[in-house]
């Protein structure tokens, strides 16, 4: 792979920097005029929707400009959009969708209108995803399904009006040829959601209890008894993005002007040894993971699926996550243990909540197994 860069891409990366620079709200303007950013993006030419095709309104970036963009919007901490909708249910509604589903769906998607949750995960069903138990029962007429089950780990499912969803629509036969995808309306009065407060003290995640759900035929992906197979190529897209390659690059450097503040000696925390010796390795293999994340790009361009590179991204990427919020936690010293208290450097305040938190980037997503197994078969050929 050519890794310089041309000059057309040293253009738009020019573009993008001045884009930026002219449309990206100041201070504290940065949220309360988040629709004013992403009607900028949008007015650029699909900017807003920057990893959907041409035929979509995406921009039909190619990788390299793909890559490009994502590293200017991180650098510059640019307000993100929910991926739930925009990164993970929008491709499946492009590629299995009916035409109305995509037109009822994909604005509101967009817009950011409409946010959405993904229901996948159940007691006794969250690595194993195929032993899911909700179920779907199809009435006599044919036209609705009713929906019976819980969901649990719920990102985000108190500010969510849809849900997509995994049920059982079959227990017969092989477990994952029985399993289908619908799109359930969070304001269903047999919809329950409960919080989970998290190690970290946050509320991110839920559980959800679905008692009696009508949920219509036309809410329904695909064919029925084929959600698995749709379900797995949500999973590569949505671990494509949990690995936060560009996230973790300015998080170390980050943590690398942390250290350079606490003094050790005649230096600073920088200067020690075996923390320079953390730093290096997070950088050399961060720079393998950015290589490896140009090659599933290159690989979509082309027309594929981003593959088993996803698992490693996955993999990799949120185990280097966890190993900055150690960083910082060793950098706080002793004034981690005033968690969310300004005690000590401006940084310790949210080093130990950010450590917790971090404990679970490993697990969501498909935990750090199912990725080495997903390795070992499709990229080891071992099983």
């Amino acid at each position: 792979m050519d890794i310089e860069f041309s000059q057309e891409d040293l253009d738009f990366e020019k573009e993008v920097q001045d884009f930026i620079e002219n449309n990206l709200p100041k201070g504290m303007d940065l949220w309360t005029k988040r629709g004013e950013w992403f009607e900028a993006l949008r007015k650029k030419g699909g900017w807003d929707v920057s990893k959907w095709p041409v035929e979509f309104g995406g921009p039909g970036f190619t990788p390299t400009q793909r890559y490009i963009f994502d590293n200017e919007m991180a650098k510059n901490s640019t307000p993100p959009q929910l991926p739930f909708g925009v990164g993970m249910l929008a491709p499946i509604l492009m590629n299995y969708g009916s035409k109305e589903q995509q037109d009822r769906f994909l604005p509101g998607i967009r817009d950011s209108s409409v946010n959405w949750c993904q229901g996948y995960s159940e007691p006794g069903a969250g690595s194993d995803l195929a032993n899911l138990k909700t179920k779907a029962e199809l009435t006599e007429d044919g036209k609705h399904y009713i929906v019976n089950g819980q969901k649990i780990w719920t990102t985000l499912a108190h500010i969510a009006h849809w849900m997509f969803c995994l049920v059982r629509t079959s227990s017969t036969g092989v477990k994952q040829e029985g399993i289908t995808f619908l799109l359930i309306p969070m304001d269903d009065p047999g919809i329950e959601v409960k919080p989970i407060i998290t190690l970290g003290g946050s509320h991110t995640v839920n559980e959800v209890y679905i008692t009696d759900v009508k949920v219509p035929v036309e809410n329904r992906i695909g064919e029925e008894g084929k959600g698995w197979t749709y379900a797995k190529g949500l999973l590569i897209h949505e671990r494509t993005g949990l690995a936060g390659i560009q996230n973790s690059v300015l998080a170390l450097e980050k943590a690398k002007e942390n250290a350079s503040s606490i003094k050790v000696g005649d230096g600073t925390l920088l200067d020690v040894p075996v923390f320079k010796n953390k730093i290096g390795a997070l950088e050399a293999e961060l720079l393998a993971l950015e290589f490896t994340e140009l090659r599933s790009l290159a690989q979509v361009s082309a027309g594929g699926d981003p593959g088993p590179e996803s698992s490693i991204m996955k993999l990799k990427g949120t185990e280097i996550q966890q190993r900055i919020s150690e960083l910082n936690l060793e950098s706080s010293g002793i004034y981690a243990a005033a968690w969310g208290n300004p005690v000590g450097p401006a940084f310790a305040k949210g080093a130990t909540s950010g450590y917790l938190g971090a404990r679970a980037t490993t697990i969501y997503g498909g935990a750090s197994e199912v990725q080495k197994d997903v390795i070992s078969k499709n990229v080891l050929g071992l099983g």
